[in-house]
């Protein structure tokens, strides 16, 4: 399997786990880490206008059985635009949402692998 490949694969995971993450804590009406629910709300609907599911669900896709360099870094521009924002609003009301500082981490430097080789 290509090295690329598995890491845009690994992205594909990150990116599903990240919304799951969301998912998960905003259901859980016993939230100690978020006390002002509203904030976890508009996490995610962004989550879902940025339609990262879409970027996950094809990520995988088309990475399965081979590397298809331009679509691959296509998809992930994509992904980086919402990125962008939702780091921006998650930085801005750290006191609230910092619980989602590190899984934002590990996918800005996933993605900032497929940015590097353009």
């Amino acid at each position: 399997m290509n090295f690329e490949m598995q890491i845009a694969n690994m992205l594909a995971d990150q990116i599903k786990g990240f919304i799951e993450f969301v998912h998960k804590h905003h259901q859980d009406k016993n939230n100690i880490f978020c006390l002002h629910i509203d904030k976890l709300y508009q996490l995610k609907l962004l989550v879902e206008e940025f339609k990262f599911q879409v970027w996950a669900d094809e990520l995988k896709r088309i990475n399965r059985f081979t590397w298809d360099e331009n679509y691959t870094h296509l998809l992930v521009d994509r992904f980086r635009k919402g990125y962008i924002i939702i780091e921006e609003y998650v930085g801005n009301h750290y006191d609230d949402l910092f619980i989602f500082t590190a899984r934002l981490h590990t996918l800005n430097s996933l993605s900032l692998i497929f940015c590097d080789q353009e």
